[in-house]
Parts: C-alpha cells; structure tokens; sequence
C-alpha cells in the first residue's frame, strides 16, 4: 500500500489538469478553442503513449538491479534512460512540422480548428525532451521502489500547470497560446523538480554513469529488446481505443457521445489499478533481481487478493451507480439513457480488465516484456475481428452492427490480454528465476 496508494494519487491529478485547461479554454469566448484543445491534446497524448516504454522498461530494469543491489546497474538504467528519452525529445521537435502534418491527416480536424491546433501543438511539442525524461525518471523512481517521488511530481507538474496557464491567459493575455505555454512551462519546471528528487533520494550516492558505460555495448541489447517490445505494446492499446471511437462513430453522433463517458468508467478504474500494477512492477522486479522466490510468490499472491478485492468493489459500485455518475457527466437525457442501457458492460469492466493490469505489472517486473506484446497483439486482433468482421450466410463481410458489439469486443480484448499472460506466468517466471517455481 505504501507503493500503491501515491501511485493511485498520482494518476487521480491526471484528468484534473485536462479539466482545467479545458476550463481555461472554455472562458476565452469561442467554442472554438475548447475544440482546438481537444483535438491538440488526442494528438500529442498518441505521440507521447508511444513513449510509455521509457517509464514501465525502466522500472522492471532498475527494480532488478535494485533488487540485485547492483549499484552500477542503477547508475547505467537511470543515465540511459534518461539519455534515450532527451534523445527521442529533440527528435520530435526536430520532426514538429512533418509530425503534425501527419497527424492532423489522420484526424481530420475541421480548418477552422486546424490553425489553432497547430499554434497548440507546435508550442507544447517543445516540451518533449522534459517530458519524456520525467517518464524516464519517474520510472526509475518507482524501480528504486518509491511511488512517493513520482506522486510528489505528478502533483507539482498539474499545480504549476494551471497557475501558468491561468496568468498566461488572463493576466498577462496571451489569449489560447497561453494554455500551450502554462503546459510547456510546466513541462521543464517538472523535469527539474524530477532531477531534484533524484539528487535528494539519493543524496551521498553516484546518479549517472561514466560516459564511457552510458555507450558500451554491454546492457544496451536488453534495455532495448525490454523498450521495443513495450513500443509495440503501446502501439496496439492506441490501435485499440481508436478503433472504439472509429467504430462508435459509424454509428452516430449520439453512440459516440454515449462511448465518450463510458470510456470515463474504464479510465478511472485504471487509476486505482495502475496503481496496484506499479506495486507489482518494483516488488516482483526487486525480488527477481534478488533470486528470492519465496518473496516473489508472497507478493504476486498480495497483490492477486487486492486486485480481486478492488475489481468486485468497483463491480458492485458501477452496477448500483451508473445512473448516478452518467447523470454528473452529462446533462443530455439520450446520452444518460445510452449509457444506462450499457449498465452491463460498465459492471463487467472492472472484473474482466483487472487482470490485464495486474499481470502487466508482474511482466514488467520481469522485464519479460516480449509475452507482454505478444498477448496486446493477439488480444488487439481479436478486437478487431468481434467490432468489424461479420458472418452473414456464410459470407464475411465489414461492418459495424451495433454499440454492444463494440463493448464486447473492448472486454474481450481486456480478458484475452489477462489470460495469455497468466497461462504464460509460470514459464515466464522459471526461466527468470532459473529454477522449478
């Protein structure tokens, strides 16, 4: 729980910056802006989740040399991560123009929006290097089994966010630009804040590497099979929930509307179980690291319990709460009796996608990373093949028939990705651990 629950606070303040910026938005006199803000956001969130791999690879790497008390493994984890993150930042940058023309094809947005969008993205894209290198650090951090650090982060980061946003629009009247600077310099003041921390944390000890180590050979073959593998990962879960607004938007504004809140059940819940995954990253990564495997069975079965106690509660709270939370998120009565008729599938969310956030965290720990993309990609075939393909008279044909499907075919993505993984956990562990488990 001491890993857990900052874990679980970080991710709380995530959606309460996109509140505010959204908030910020909203009061500048046109819709326009509020619609600029969401299309820039979708499209720099894609380019940064495929980023995803610089924080979890760097955990379940750092967390076994932790483990293993190998402290220049530590040194050379935190200064190529750190190294390789800065690195994939000033890419982006150097890529801004292209990158953002690529990605405004795909979405489409209409011209009216599309000006504002790229004075949006083209500021915050500047932030790049920071913010990979605070995925890197915070990483790391909860490697060195501490969530505290990274929640310290997360929280600082959303509170200068705002503030600069604020003054940026209002005070010094900037107008929508400010909102892109407020997040840009909140980007860099968190990478400074991250770097602190870890001068603190380890406050009489080493932090980098030699030069001489951050580019020899040895250690970097893993480090980037672990990322790789994570990158594809990350590419097909992006694959994933765009096909759910895709395949909502085929069938209409108001089946849209409808996925948009629904989708809001499934992200909050992933809060509380990212938080529990993170534990389970550090604990079962420091004690592979240690070859202790009486620790690692007491931990994965901790962990196991928790998961099942917090899925059945969430279960029980999003069938008798539904309503409720739907009517709190929208005040549209079509919108409200969509997602009340969707009552069963929100329930069934929490028990079903459990297990692919607790196992993912298992894997990392493992740095067995490869079973992790192979079970996202079986399990984001699978998605694809309920949502579009239909068997009409024998015939296959493309097609997206109804709501329901699209949901079903969502949690049969999430308990496909479960259950490979837990069907592969015991090899995946002996051959780790090197012994019969």
């Amino acid at each position: 729980m001491r890993l857990s629950v900052p874990a679980i606070v970080s991710n709380v303040t995530v959606p309460l910056l996109g509140l505010c910026d959204t908030a910020i938005s909203g009061h500048l006199g046109a819709d326009i802006f509020l619609a600029a803000i969401a299309v820039g956001s979708v499209m720099l969130n894609v380019v940064f989740w495929l980023f995803g791999f610089l924080r979890m690879g760097t955990t379940g790497i750092t967390a076994q040399a932790y483990g293993a008390q190998d402290e220049p493994g530590i040194r050379k984890v935190f200064s190529r991560s750190f190294f390789l993150a800065f690195a994939a930042g000033i890419i982006l940058i150097l890529a801004r123009y292209p990158l953002f023309d690529s990605l405004s094809a795909i979405v489409g947005a209409d011209k009216n929006v599309d000006e504002f969008v790229e004075e949006y993205f083209l500021i915050r894209i500047w932030g790049a290097p920071a913010l990979l290198g605070v995925m890197a650090v915070s990483g790391w951090l909860v490697g060195m089994q501490s969530t505290f650090y990274p929640m310290v982060i997360a929280i600082a980061v959303n509170i200068i966010n705002i503030a600069a946003s604020f003054l940026l629009v209002f005070t010094a009247e900037m107008g929508f630009a400010g909102v892109a600077w407020g997040t840009l310099i909140s980007n860099w003041t968190g990478l400074v804040i991250a770097l602190g921390c870890v001068i603190w944390m380890r406050r009489g000890k080493r932090i980098w590497c030699s030069w001489r180590d951050l580019f020899r050979d040895k250690g970097w073959g893993s480090f980037f099979s672990v990322n790789s593998n994570l990158f594809v990962r990350s590419a097909c879960i992006i694959c994933v929930t765009m096909g759910v607004t895709a395949a909502g938007a085929k069938l209409g504004a108001l089946i849209l509307a409808v996925n948009v809140v629904v989708m809001q059940f499934f992200q909050f819940f992933s809060f509380f179980m990212d938080g529990f995954a993170f534990s389970g990253e550090a604990l079962i990564g420091k004690w592979t690291g240690a070859r202790n495997l009486e620790k690692v069975h007491e931990y994965f079965k901790a962990l196991m319990l928790w998961t099942l106690g917090v899925a059945v509660v969430f279960t029980v709270l999003y069938f008798t709460s539904t309503g409720a939370v739907a009517a709190l998120l929208t005040d549209s009565e079509r919108v409200r009796a969509g997602v009340d008729s969707m009552v069963i599938w929100i329930s069934l969310i929490p028990i079903v996608s459990a297990w692919a956030f607790i196992y993912d965290g298992f894997f990392v720990g493992l740095t067995d990373t490869r079973k992790m993309m192979i079970a996202t990609m079986g399990a984001t075939i699978l998605f694809f093949i309920i949502v579009f393909l239909r068997l009409d008279n024998g015939k296959l044909s493309v097609c997206v028939e109804n709501n329901f499907r699209i949901w079903s075919a969502f949690l049969s993505y999430l308990m496909m990705r479960g259950l490979i993984l837990a069907l592969m956990w015991k090899s995946s562990l002996q051959k780790r651990m090197n012994c019969n488990v």
